[in-house]
């Protein structure tokens, strides 16, 4: 086969000054994206061409206040100097080399500095470069730790129905979303599963964290008969869970989930790639929640989405573990060419500083109460089955338009909101609601007012169809 010939000549190079990235292409083939429909975005693309502190902008130059912090991971609001000062001062020094073996400063400033700003059951930080990387890494630790301390036996991972923990083949084998599953099995052995926490019975409209649905953690109990506690390594759990519709935890659950995996000596592991850097007020759910897991996973927020990171934040005893044998030999083989770049680490660093700078987790706290009481004004409004919020997390859960169409009403909302200035994400049957940090009172009315619209709108519109058959049960995150 003939290589094909490059399309450019130097001379059609540009000025190393005048690289534009602004301009929309015609050809959009190539790119196959993820977690979208190829064919029906080919139709009718939506692109953003700019951000700007809250806000984000299309081709047309059109601003839409984003409603979703980009993918619950702009917590800082776009653009923020800090950050990009960091990460150009970076760049003039060295964009990278490698950390097998080999260091670099910002490295290890950036782990520090983390690790300063957390609480002190934390002690090492593994660095990765998404949240999949970071769970894949802390399940991977979990079955070593066990190896090390001589209890090989110590397999069995414990997941959670209707949890997202990304998509690499561990997190998607303790993640309890079928629907992002079912292409890709069979997946890890020795997998088992809680229950989920969500119940329109009891919790409907409930503000904040639900008083009914602690007892569920004993479910761990039930797993531990049939398993035995001799032959499980870790139980993993988002603290909130937030692909599948923004679940609060119950009032005492994850209080009872540590005090089990203590009583069996199993690892617990939050997911905290959503919930971390921010989203309740504090710097992570396990603080505002009061519950320290002995393995935590961070990604999104930690660089403000600037450059990709994510890290794996373990405890001294599980480090220590590791740290016997011949000192020059590896104590746990694994790691990514990116673990720790140079770039990323950079802007972990502005992030924080930015974070200081702007005393965003003291506004975040003055914002809660705010943006709970706006979301939940919405409950009366047509096709609304439910709202949930926790810290600047919500859901509202809206009606399945049809069984032929179940997303209608969302995907509609999605793309309308965009033509009215707004971005809001939705996922399954709910429009998710995360907005960047920094959003005032003022443009959380704002986001509100234009949920109302479209949702009355739509109401009026398109009524719901009735349906033509019965929907499996948990069908969609719903």
């Amino acid at each position: 086969m003939t290589p094909p010939s490059h399309p450019l000549s130097p001379s059609d190079l540009p000025l190393l000054d005048a690289y534009d990235f602004s301009a929309v292409p015609e050809d959009i083939e190539a790119m196959w994206m993820p977690f979208t429909p190829q064919r029906a975005y080919r139709k009718s693309p939506l692109m953003l061409t700019r951000a700007d502190g809250m806000y984000v902008y299309g081709p047309d130059g059109r601003a839409a206040l984003d409603a979703s912090a980009g993918l619950y991971c702009v917590n800082a609001g776009h653009n923020p100097p800090r950050i990009g000062a960091a990460i150009t001062a970076q760049m003039q020094q060295m964009q990278y080399v490698p950390t097998f073996n080999l260091g670099h400063p910002v490295g290890f400033m950036a782990a520090r500095r983390l690790l300063d700003a957390l609480p002190d059951h934390f002690s090492h930080v593994l660095f990765t470069n998404s949240g999949s990387e970071a769970v894949d890494t802390a399940l991977k630790v979990a079955r070593a730790y066990f190896k090390a301390i001589g209890q090989p036996s110590r397999k069995i991972l414990i997941g959670r129905e209707r949890s997202y923990h990304g998509v690499g083949f561990g997190g998607l084998s303790v993640s309890g979303t079928y629907y992002n599953r079912a292409q890709f099995g069979p997946y890890l052995a020795d997998v088992d599963y809680l229950p989920h926490t969500h119940s329109l019975e009891h919790n409907r409209f409930v503000k904040g964290q639900p008083e009914w649905g602690a007892h569920l953690a004993d479910n761990l109990e039930r797993l531990v008969y049939i398993h035995g506690a001799e032959n499980i390594a870790g139980v993993i759990v988002e603290p909130v869970t937030g692909s599948t519709g923004i679940l609060p935890p119950p009032k005492g659950y994850l209080e009872r989930l540590r005090a089990l995996c203590d009583k069996h000596g199993i690892l617990l592991i939050f997911d905290e790639v959503v919930t971390g850097f921010g989203r309740m007020g504090t710097l992570t759910a396990s603080e505002h929640f009061g519950v320290m897991p002995d393995m935590m996973t961070m990604a999104k927020g930690l660089t403000n989405a600037a450059v990709p990171m994510g890290a794996t934040l373990v405890s001294q005893k599980i480090h220590d573990a590791f740290m016997k044998g011949p000192e020059q030999f590896v104590e746990l083989m694994h790691g990514y060419t990116y673990s720790g770049h140079p770039l990323a680490c950079a802007a972990l660093i502005g992030t924080l500083d930015t974070f200081i700078e702007e005393d965003i987790l003291a506004h975040t706290k003055r914002m809660i109460p705010v943006f709970e009481t706006a979301v939940h004004s919405m409950k009366d409004l047509p096709l609304v089955v439910d709202i949930r919020n926790c810290g600047m997390m919500a859901a509202v859960q809206l009606e399945e338009y049809s069984t032929e169409d179940p997303y209608f009403y969302q995907r509609t909302m999605y793309r309308e909101g965009l033509d009215i200035g707004l971005y809001c994400r939705f996922t399954a049957y709910n429009m998710i609601i995360t907005p960047p940090l920094v959003i005032s009172e003022a443009q959380i009315g704002e986001v509100v007012d234009k949920l109302s619209q479209m949702i009355r709108r739509l109401a009026a519109s398109h009524p719901p169809k009735p349906r033509t058959h019965s929907r499996a049960i948990g069908e969609g995150g719903a």
